[in-house]
C-alpha cells in the first residue's frame, strides 16, 4: 500500500486517433511533414518572436508619435504668448522696464489680491450655501428624534429576546419596524427632493 502510484505510467508518447471513416493523405503531403525540420517548440518561439517584434515596431511607433507631438506643442507654447499673464496684468513689463519706485510691481500685486479676494469670497460663499443644506436635512436628529423608530425597533428586541429559540415567530415586529423605516425614507427622500 502506497508503493504504487495512483497513476499508471505512460505507455507511449504518441497518440493515436481513430476514425469513423477512413481518411487518406496524399504520399507528397506525408514527405512533406516528414521531411520537415520545424516541429511544435520551433514554431511556437517563432510566433513568439514574431509577435514580440510587432508589438516592439508598435511601442516605437507609439513612442515617435508622442515625442513629434509632445515636440510640437512645446513649440507652440514656446512660441505663443502667455494669455493668462496678459489677460491678469495688461501693463505688465518685463524686468528691465520695471520703474525704480515700483509702480507696476505694486499694481500686479494689487490685481492678484483682488483676484486672491474674488475666489476667497466665492468659496466662502460656496461653503455657506452648504452648510445651509446641511441643516435643512438633519437626518440624524430625525431618525433619533423619531419615536415611532424607537418603539418598533424596542418590540422587535424584546419579541426576539422572548423568542430567542423561534426567531420566525417575531415576524409581525420585524413588518412594523419595515414600515416606519419606509416612513421615514419617504420623509427624508421629500426633504431632499425639496
Amino acid at each position: 500500500m502506497g508503493q504504487n502510484s495512483s497513476k499508471p505510467p505512460p505507455s507511449s508518447t504518441q497518440h493515436v486517433f481513430t476514425s469513423e471513416s477512413p481518411v487518406n493523405f496524399s504520399p507528397d503531403l506525408i514527405n512533406a511533414l516528414q521531411a520537415s525540420p520545424e516541429t511544435d517548440s520551433t514554431r511556437s518561439k517563432d510566433l513568439e518572436l514574431h509577435i514580440q517584434q510587432r508589438v516592439h515596431s508598435e511601442l516605437a511607433r507609439l513612442d515617435a508619435e508622442h515625442s513629434k507631438r509632445l515636440a510640437e506643442l512645446q513649440e507652440q507654447i514656446s512660441t505663443s504668448p502667455d494669455s493668462t499673464t496678459e489677460s491678469i496684468h495688461p501693463d505688465a513689463r518685463t524686468p528691465d522696464q520695471s520703474t525704480s519706485s515700483g509702480g507696476v510691481d505694486h499694481m500686479a500685486a494689487a490685481e492678484g489680491d483682488k483676484l486672491r479676494d474674488l475666489s476667497r469670497q466665492s468659496v466662502q460663499k460656496e461653503i455657506d450655501m452648504l452648510k445651509e443644506k446641511l441643516k435643512r436635512r438633519k437626518l440624524k436628529e430625525d431618525v433619533v428624534q423619531d419615536k415611532g423608530i424607537d418603539k418598533a425597533k424596542g418590540d422587535v428586541i424584546n419579541c426576539l429576546r422572548l423568542n430567542d429559540r423561534r426567531p420566525l415567530d417575531c415576524w409581525r415586529e420585524v413588518e412594523a419596524f419595515k414600515d416606519e423605516v419606509g416612513r421615514l425614507e419617504k420623509s427624508f427622500l421629500g426633504k431632499v427632493m425639496d
